[in-house]
C-alpha cells in the first residue's frame, strides 16, 4: 500500500497542476469575454456588446448617444470621430470624409466613382496604378484608401466597446448591405484586419433585421410558416427582404426556430441621402436668388457653405416628416451672409418626385426572387431612418396592398442587436438558445471551363462547358465540391458570377467584373505518373462560401481509387489494441503521409450538376460536401442521387461537416494489403471481400484574381502600420493635453485657494507668497512654453507644484476632519464606559463575562481617554501654521481597537445560552458557588469579531450520557475549531481557563 501511494502523489501533484494551469487561463480569459457588432450604415453607425452579466446592450459614445456618425476628419497632426468630425466638416470639409463605403471594392471606372466625385467635389480622389481603385488625398503628404479609413472607423468603434465593456474586446460581427459582391466583402475584410479585429462573420445587415425581430418574438414562432417582408430604406440605399419564420427540427437541439431568407431586392442609390442633395440643390438655389443683383459668386463653389447646406438639409429632411413646412435658416452661410426661407413639404415632394416612384421597386424584386405574391406576406415592416418620411410610407403602402405598416421594431438599432446576438452565439464564451439562420446567396456563381473533344475520328474541337456552383437564393454558408473527370493534364478553369438578368444596365456597370478568378492547375499529370495501377476518380476541387458570403477554394485533389483484399489472419489482440490507441490519438494519418498524397477520402454524397445537363458521355461532377456514414468496402457504391443540388433539408453547419466528409479511417492502410493475394485454404478462416482504397494528390493551385485584387500583404502591414501610428499619435496627444489640462487646473484652483480664510489659517505670509510665485511662474511657463512642452515634462511640473502645496493642504484637510472624528471618538467612549459599568452589575451567578475580559476593556477605555486628552492639550500648544500632531489616521486607529474589544464581548453575550441551575432534593434552584469561576458556569465560546449580528448561532451538539444525575448534568461546550481559543478541554474531562493574551 505504501508502495501505491508513493506511485500517485506524483499524479495528485500533476492533476493539481493541470487544474492550476486551466483556472489560471480560465481567470485570464474571463477579462476578454466580451464580443462587439458594428451595424456600420451609410451615415451613422451603432455598435453593441455582449459581455458577462450585461446581454446585449447598444454602445454609448463619448457624447452619450446611442449612434454616432460614420464620419472622419484628418488633418496633418491630429484625427477627429464621430460628432467632433461632423461638427469639423464646416470648417474642413476637404479633409472630412464621409458615405466612403460607396467607394470600398470599386475600381476608378465605376460609376459611383463618378458619382461620389459629383455628390462632394471638395475631395480630390487619386487612382491606385496597380489596383486601379481611389485614394483620398488630403494633402500632399496624407493619401489614404477606403479600406483605411473604414479601419480606422472600426478601430474607433472598438475603442468605444472597450470604454463601455471596461475590458478589451477584438471578437466582433460587422453587418454589411446584403447587395456586396465578393470584392466589396473583401475590402471591408482588409479594413477589419486594418483595424486589428477579428471578423466572427459578416453578417447581412437585412439579416441581423430579420435575426433581431425573431429573437425577440421567439415564442410567436410555431411550425406553421411565417412570412414577413422587411422594407430597409436608409441613407444611402434601400433593401427589401422576405422571410420565413417556421420551428424546425434539428439534429443537435431538436425543434429550434428558424429564419430563412425567401426574396432579396434593394435599389444602390434610393436612400434619405439623395433626397437631402436634393434638398439642398433647391436651398443654394435659392440663396442665389436671394443674392442675383449682388453680382456674388455662386453659393455651390464655396465647399464650406455647401457643406452648411447639407446639414440644414438633413434636418429640414426630418422636420418636414412631422410638420408641413418649416423654415431654413444659417447663420453667415457666405460672406458673412444669412441665409432664411420657408421650404413646405409639398416642395419637398415634388423634388423628390422620381425618387418615390422607384420605392415599390424592391418589393417586386424580392417578391420575384421569392416566387410569391402579396397575398402570401402577412405584414410587411418599417426599417431605417428614410421610412419616417411620410411619401414614402405612403407609396409603400400602396404597393404591398396592406391596411397598414408594422411599426413594431426599433428600426435604428435592429440590426445592431441582431449581430451582437450572432456574435453571441458564434462565441466560444457565450451559451445562447438557438436560432437557425438560412442565409441566400444574392448573386449565383458558376464554374466554366474548355476541353477539347472529338466529335468524329480526326475531328477535334473545344467545347465550353458552364456548371453553377452555387445558384441565386440558395443557402449558405455551403461547401461545394466539382469533380473534373476527363482531364489528366495540367489544365484551368474560370469561376464567375452566374446570370445577373434581374440587375438593370446601371445596375450591372455598378457591379463591376462579372469574372471573380482563373485558377490554373499543376501537377495534375504527375499524379497521374505516380498512381498508373490506380483507377482515376477525377480531379476535385473544394469551395467554400463561409458565414461571411466570401467564396473561396480550399483544395484540389486528384483522387485514385483501387480494390484491395484483405489479409485472411485476423489481427492479435496487442495489434487491435495499438491500432485503437493510435486512432484514439489521431496516430491514423501522419504529416508525412499527407505530404505524400496517399490519402484516404471517404465516399461524398453526389448531387448533379444544376443548370443545363451533360450531353452523352459528359462526366462533370458537381457534388454537394456532407457528412455520410463510413460505408463497408464490401458494399457497391450508393446511386447518385437526383434533384437539386441544394436539398430542402441542407442546414447550415454544412460548412463544418464540409471538413469530416474526407476524413480517413486510420485502419485503412495498415490494413490494405498488396494486389493480389493468394487464396486462403479452405480450412482456415473465410477471405473477406474486396473493399476500396482511395489515393489523394494534392494539386498545386495558382489563383489569378479578375473582379478586384486584394492588397498585397506587404502593402497590407504598411497600412495597419499607418493606423496604428495614427492610433499610438492621437492616444499620446490626447495624454498630453489631459496633462496640460490637469497642470492649468491646478494653478488655477491653488491660486483661488489661497485667499480663502482656512488655508490662510494655516498658513503664514511667507508661505503664500511662495507659493503664489511658483504658480505664476509656471503659469507664464505653461503660456509661453507649454506649447511645446512633452508630457513628461507637463507630469514633472504638476508633481514639483503639488510637493510645493503638500504641507498647505494636509493641515487644512486635517482640521477639516477633526470635529467629526473626536466626536465619533467621544461617542464610542461613552458608550463603551457604559457597557463595562452595566457588564460589572451583572450577578456573579449569571456573569458571562470573566474578570480579566472586563479588566482588558477598562485598560483599553483608560488608555484612550489618555491618549486624546494628552494629543489636544498638546495640539492646542502648537501654532496652526505648524504641522499637527493630532492625526485622524490615529484617532480611526484608536477607534478601532476600542471597537473590537467592544464588539467581542457584545458577540459572547449575544451567541451565549443561559445556563440550566441545579435543583436540590426540596425542587429548589442550587445557586452556584461563590467563587465559581466563569468558565465553570458553562460559558459559551464566542464567534470571530468579524461574524454579523445576523449570523445564526451554532446548534448546540447531543448531550452526552454520563453517570452522574440528570439534574447534575451540565450541557457540552460547543466544538469545533472556533473553541479552541477560549478553552481546551484536558483527556480528564476537566476545561482549562486560558490567560486572555490567548485569545
Amino acid at each position: 500500500m505504501a508502495v501505491k501511494v508513493r506511485r500517485q502523489r506524483p499524479r495528485r501533484r500533476v492533476c493539481w497542476a493541470l487544474v492550476a494551469v486551466l483556472l489560471a487561463d480560465l481567470l485570464a480569459l474571463s477579462d476578454t469575454l466580451a464580443v462587439m457588432s458594428v451595424d456600420l450604415g451609410s451615415e451613422s453607425m451603432k455598435v453593441a456588446i455582449v459581455k458577462p452579466g450585461v446581454p446585449m446592450e447598444i454602445v454609448l459614445n463619448k457624447e452619450s448617444r446611442r449612434k454616432t456618425p460614420v464620419i472622419v476628419t484628418l488633418k496633418e497632426n491630429e484625427r477627429f470621430f464621430g460628432d467632433s468630425a461632423a461638427s469639423m466638416a464646416i470648417k474642413n470639409p476637404k479633409a472630412t470624409l464621409r458615405y466612403f463605403q460607396h467607394l470600398l471594392g470599386k475600381q476608378a471606372d465605376n460609376p459611383h466613382v463618378a458619382l461620389y466625385q459629383a455628390r462632394f467635389p471638395e475631395h480630390e480622389l487619386t487612382f491606385d496604378p496597380q489596383r486601379q481603385t481611389v485614394h483620398f488625398q488630403i494633402s500632399s503628404q496624407l493619401q489614404f484608401s477606403p479600406e483605411e479609413v473604414l479601419g480606422m472607423v472600426l478601430n474607433y468603434s472598438r475603442s468605444l466597446a472597450e470604454d463601455f465593456a471596461e475590458q478589451p474586446i477584438k471578437d466582433a460581427v460587422i453587418t454589411v448591405p446584403v447587395f456586396f459582391n465578393q470584392a466589396e466583402r473583401r475590402a471591408v475584410l482588409q479594413a477589419a484586419r486594418m483595424a486589428g479585429l477579428k471578423v466572427l462573420q459578416l453578417i447581412n445587415d437585412n439579416t441581423a433585421t430579420a435575426l433581431s425581430y425573431g429573437v425577440f418574438r421567439r415564442k410567436d414562432i410555431n411550425t406553421t410558416a411565417q412570412n414577413i417582408m422587411f422594407y430597409d430604406m436608409g441613407s444611402g440605399s434601400t433593401v427589401c427582404t422576405i422571410v420565413t419564420y417556421q420551428m424546425v427540427k434539428t439534429k443537435e437541439a431538436g425543434m429550434q426556430p428558424q429564419l430563412q431568407i425567401r426574396g432579396v431586392g434593394f435599389d444602390r442609390t434610393l436612400g434619405g441621402l439623395e433626397m437631402e442633395l436634393r434638398l439642398r440643390e433647391r436651398l443654394a438655389g435659392l440663396f442665389n436668388e436671394q443674392r442675383k443683383g449682388q453680382r456674388a459668386k455662386d453659393v455651390r463653389e464655396n465647399p464650406r457653405a455647401m457643406a452648411k447646406l447639407l446639414r440644414e438639409a438633413n434636418r429640414l429632411k426630418t422636420v418636414l416628416s412631422a410638420n408641413a413646412d418649416h423654415m431654413a435658416q444659417i447663420e453667415g452661410l457666405m460672406d458673412d451672409v444669412d441665409f432664411k426661407a420657408k421650404v413646405t413639404r409639398v416642395e419637398f415632394e415634388e423634388l423628390c418626385a422620381d425618387l418615390f416612384e422607384r420605392v415599390p421597386g424592391p418589393v417586386q424584386q424580392a417578391l420575384q426572387s421569392a416566387e410569391m405574391s402579396l397575398d402570401e406576406i402577412e405584414q410587411v415592416i418599417l426599417v431605417g431612418g428614410a421610412t419616417r418620411v411620410p411619401k414614402v410610407q405612403e407609396v409603400l403602402l400602396k404597393a404591398v396592398g396592406k391596411e397598414e405598416l408594422g411599426k413594431n421594431i426599433n428600426a435604428d438599432e435592429a440590426a445592431a442587436m441582431g449581430a451582437v446576438y450572432q456574435a453571441a452565439a458564434l462565441s466560444k464564451a457565450f451559451k445562447v438558445k438557438p436560432f437557425v439562420v438560412r442565409d441566400a446567396v444574392v448573386y449565383p456563381i458558376l464554374v466554366e471551363f474548355t476541353r477539347e473533344v472529338e466529335e468524329e475520328p480526326g475531328i477535334h474541337s473545344l467545347k465550353h462547358n458552364k456548371r453553377v456552383l452555387f445558384s441565386r437564393m440558395g443557402p449558405y454558408p455551403q461547401r461545394k465540391v466539382i469533380t473534373f473527370n476527363r482531364y489528366s493534364h495540367d489544365f484551368n478553369f474560370h469561376i464567375n458570377y452566374g446570370d445577373l438578368g434581374f440587375l438593370g444596365p446601371e445596375d450591372l456597370r455598378v457591379f463591376g467584373s462579372q469574372n471573380l478568378t482563373t485558377v490554373k492547375l499543376k501537377g495534375v499529370g504527375d499524379s497521374f505518373k505516380k498512381y498508373p495501377d490506380y483507377e482515376s476518380k477525377g480531379i476535385k476541387a473544394h469551395f467554400n462560401l463561409d458565414e461571411s458570403g466570401v467564396l473561396s477554394l480550399d483544395r484540389v485533389e486528384s483522387v485514385f481509387e483501387t480494390l484491395v483484399e484483405d489479409s485472411p489472419e485476423e489481427e492479435s489482440t496487442l495489434t487491435k489494441l495499438g491500432n485503437t490507441i493510435s486512432s484514439l490519438f489521431g496516430g491514423g494519418t501522419t504529416p508525412d503521409a499527407k505530404e505524400n498524397g496517399t490519402d484516404t477520402v471517404q465516399e461524398e454524397e453526389e448531387s448533379p450538376a444544376e443548370g443545363n445537363k451533360d450531353e452523352p458521355g459528359e462526366q462533370v461532377e458537381l457534388k454537394e460536401e456532407a457528412e455520410a456514414p463510413v460505408e463497408d468496402g464490401s458494399q457497391p457504391p450508393p446511386p447518385e442521387p437526383k434533384g437539386d443540388a441544394t436539398p430542402e433539408g441542407e442546414k447550415a453547419t454544412e460548412k463544418e461537416n464540409g471538413d469530416k466528409s474526407e476524413a480517413q479511417k486510420p485502419s485503412e492502410k495498415a490494413e490494405a494489403g498488396p494486389e493480389g493475394v493468394a487464396p486462403a485454404p479452405e480450412g482456415e478462416k473465410k477471405q473477406k471481400p474486396a473493399r476500396k482504397r482511395r489515393m489523394v494528390e494534392e494539386i498545386g493551385v495558382e489563383l489569378v484574381v479578375l473582379d478586384l485584387p486584394d492588397l498585397p500583404e506587404d502593402k497590407l502591414a504598411q497600412s495597419v502600420q499607418k493606423l496604428q501610428d495614427l492610433t499610438l499619435r492621437d492616444l499620446e496627444k490626447q495624454e498630453r493635453e489631459k496633462a496640460a489640462n490637469s497642470l492649468e487646473a491646478f494653478i488655477f484652483e491653488t491660486q483661488d485657494k489661497l485667499y480663502q480664510p482656512e488655508y490662510q489659517e494655516v498658513s503664514t505670509e511667507e508661505q503664500r507668497e511662495e507659493i503664489s510665485g511658483k504658480l505664476s511662474a509656471a503659469s507664464t511657463w505653461l503660456e509661453d512654453e507649454g506649447v511645446g512642452a512633452t508630457t513628461v515634462m507637463l507630469k514633472e511640473k504638476l508633481a514639483e507644484l503639488r510637493k510645493l502645496c503638500q504641507g498647505l493642504f494636509f493641515r487644512v484637510e486635517e482640521r477639516k476632519k477633526w470635529p467629526e472624528r473626536l466626536s465619533a471618538l467621544d461617542n464610542l467612549l461613552n458608550h463603551s464606559s457604559m457597557f463595562l459599568k452595566g457588564a460589572r452589575l451583572i450577578p456573579e451567578m449569571d456573569q458571562i463575562f470573566t474578570e480579566v475580559e472586563m479588566t482588558t476593556l477598562e485598560k483599553v477605555i483608560n488608555e484612550t481617554w489618555a491618549w486624546k486628552n494628552a494629543t489636544l492639550a498638546e495640539q492646542a500648544k502648537l501654532p496652526a501654521t505648524e504641522k499637527p500632531v493630532l492625526l485622524s489616521k490615529d484617532i480611526e486607529a484608536k477607534m478601532m481597537a476600542l471597537d473590537r474589544e467592544v464588539q467581542y464581548l457584545l458577540n459572547k453575550a449575544k451567541f451565549t445560552k443561559p445556563r440550566p441551575r441545579p435543583k436540590d432534593k426540596n425542587g429548589t434552584r442550587a445557586e452556584p458557588p461563590l467563587n465559581a469561576s466563569a468558565s465553570d458556569q458553562g460559558e459559551k465560546v464566542i464567534p470571530p469579531a468579524g461574524q454579523t449580528e445576523d449570523a445564526e448561532p451554532i446548534s448546540e451538539p447531543e448531550k452526552v450520557e454520563t453517570g452522574s444525575e440528570p439534574g447534575d448534568t451540565e450541557p457540552l461546550e460547543l466544538g469545533g475549531p472556533e473553541a479552541e481559543p477560549e478553552q481546551k478541554e484536558q483527556s480528564t474531562g476537566q476545561k482549562q481557563p486560558l490567560k486572555n493574551d490567548e485569545l
